[in-house]
């Protein structure tokens, strides 16, 4: 715990800081009948012109840091945090490989095929996969439950998807030199039943850091996305979306981990065993 005058010296700095972001100021209740307030046209033409700026890339690659809150016994929340490279061709080609706390592993797609392999257990799950890489996301959470919170920012259209959310409400925040070394464009908005605060860039338009609540969590939980190293349209080696030891592993059911094993095949029925004659009261059992 900070002691008080130290609590005392950083009132003013936090103060000065929420105004210095442009804090939006207090909103005077909508009239009865009325409903919100649109999405700001500043806030979304950001939102816009970085998904046109992701969309227009060939290829990227980026290193993605995401920090999640996960309730704990006591009440507060505890952190978990994963890494991942990430290189993506379009129109079908990805590869993620992930550290983390927890198992690594590592994801690849080469337009006919996707391989989920755990290097640590020497296992890998093999399927067939269609023809994007926006389709291939679905398909795979769909049958294997894998998701990437920054699928995002990989996808054919980023904006189309939070427009679909649909987008309710957008707004203009401020700017910062502070989150990616960079200045960038803090923007919130809610898509969906999530609120989203995101960074970015304001000359390169890449996104830099996304935060986001789910709405209906009650413990409010935060799920952080910072994405760095990024390179659009750079020099993709011809065998970046393969590995050999992953295809010579032992394979796997391409399946989620939460799937219902098959029900056991009855065999034939077997003749009833004889009943044992207990040689003594004492021999028998409760």
């Amino acid at each position: 715990m900070k002691p008080a005058c130290l609590n005392t010296l950083l009132l003013p700095l936090l103060f000065g800081a929420a105004v210095a972001f442009g804090a939006p100021p207090a909103t005077k209740k909508a009239p009865e009948g009325e409903g919100p307030p649109p999405p700001e046209t500043k806030a979304v033409d950001i939102l816009k012109a970085s998904s046109a700026k992701l969309a227009a890339a060939k290829a990227m690659s980026f290193t993605a840091v995401v920090s999640y809150e996960s309730s704990s016994r006591l009440g507060p929340p505890l952190v978990y945090t994963s890494k991942s490279d990430v290189t993506m061709q379009r129109p079908n080609k990805l590869k993620v490989v992930t550290l983390g706390d927890g198992p690594a592993t590592e994801f690849y797609y080469d337009g006919k095929v996707v391989m989920a392999y755990a290097p640590a257990e020497d296992l890998v799950a093999v399927a067939d996969a269609p023809a994007t890489v926006d389709e291939t996301l679905a398909a795979v959470y769909t049958s294997a439950a894998i998701y990437y919170p920054f699928e995002d920012v990989i996808v054919t259209d980023w904006y189309k998807d939070i427009a679909a959310g649909p987008l309710t409400k957008a707004f203009y925040i401020g700017q910062s030199s502070i989150v990616g070394g960079v200045a960038t464009d803090i923007v919130g908005y809610v898509t969906g039943d999530v609120f989203l605060q995101a960074w970015i860039g304001a000359e390169d338009k890449l996104p830099r850091r996304l935060d986001a609540v789910y709405l209906n969590d009650k413990a409010k939980l935060r799920h952080v996305l910072e994405l760095s190293k990024w390179e659009l349209d750079g020099a993709v080696p011809a065998n970046a979306f393969g590995s050999a030891k992953a295809a010579a592993a032992k394979h796997i059911d391409f399946a989620r981990p939460d799937a219902k094993a098959p029900a056991a095949t009855p065999g034939p029925k077997a003749a009833a065993p004889k009943a044992a004659t207990p040689k003594s009261p004492a021999a028998k059992t409760n």
